[in-house]
């Protein structure tokens, strides 16, 4: 695995009735987690992120379907496919990325370290770049 890519494997726990993987902050997840959001019923063709933070970091999840994950830290760019509730990608700060490819049926959850905050958020790459040096 890469210095960029960052999976998590989460233990799937349950018995006969079915599986659940449970999350748990500074334990699964390498952090305190301060938002929970989710994407869904993303439209054919559309591609979503394009963006990267000053410091948040992030574990996205997809609990159904799959989407591809493109991660460039101003360096290295690397891709990721996210298909299974057991796996996280851990996203780290000052980290580009942009999600491709979604199922029709993809749900992608984000546990975030930090509340929501537009300040935090670098959109142009060009800007990404220079703070990525």
């Amino acid at each position: 695995m890469s210095e960029l890519v960052k999976l998590i494997d989460f233990p799937s726990l349950g018995d006969d009735r079915g599986s659940l993987v449970a999350l748990e902050a500074n334990k699964a997840v390498p952090f305190d987690i301060k938002r929970v959001y989710y994407i869904f019923d993303t439209k054919a063709g559309v591609a979503r992120g394009f963006h990267a933070h000053k410091a948040l970091k992030q574990v996205a999840v997809c609990v159904t379907g799959s989407c591809r994950m493109l991660l460039d830290d101003g360096k290295h760019k690397e891709e990721v496919w996210l298909d299974s509730p057991t796996k996280g990608l851990v996203i780290e700060d000052l980290v580009w990325r942009e999600i491709h490819e979604f199922t029709p049926d993809c749900i992608l959850l984000v546990l975030a370290s930090e509340h929501y905050d537009e300040t935090d958020y670098i959109r142009d790459y060009d800007d990404f770049l220079r703070m990525a040096e």
